[in-house]
């Protein structure tokens, strides 16, 4: 049996095998103004697509559906498959509240109630 494919085959694999990892990642990322789908993320990079995304570079930020996840500092590593894969430089989880500067005792009144 041959396992010879033609370039027109394996490109069109290449494409449906793409498309369906876009389909199944919620995951994005923002890049200025704009935004592009994440195939796969790990704990030192992710990749997108490279056809369908510009070079990114530096600092950009990464949702899960309207989640902002992280804000990071990327650099390009390589293209494979398809795919453009980047490396964190720097990974930082996003908050929703500014840190605290001190300590607050989980069992604190969240609040003062007057004498009113």
């Amino acid at each position: 049996m041959s396992t010879y494919m033609s370039k027109e085959i394996r490109d069109g694999l290449e494409a449906a095998r793409i498309a369906g990892m876009k389909k199944a990642s919620r995951l994005r990322v923002e890049a200025g103004s704009e935004y592009f789908p994440i195939l796969g993320l790990w704990r030192t990079g992710f990749s997108v697509e490279a056809a369908a995304t510009p070079m990114l570079r530096g600092l950009v930020d990464l949702y899960d559906g309207a989640n902002h996840l992280y804000q990071c500092l990327i650099v390009a590593s390589e293209e494979e498959g398809g795919e453009m894969r980047y490396e964190f430089k720097r990974s930082t989880a996003a908050s929703d509240s500014a840190p605290l500067d001190f300590y607050r005792a989980p069992d604190a009144p969240i609040a003062l109630l007057g004498k009113d």
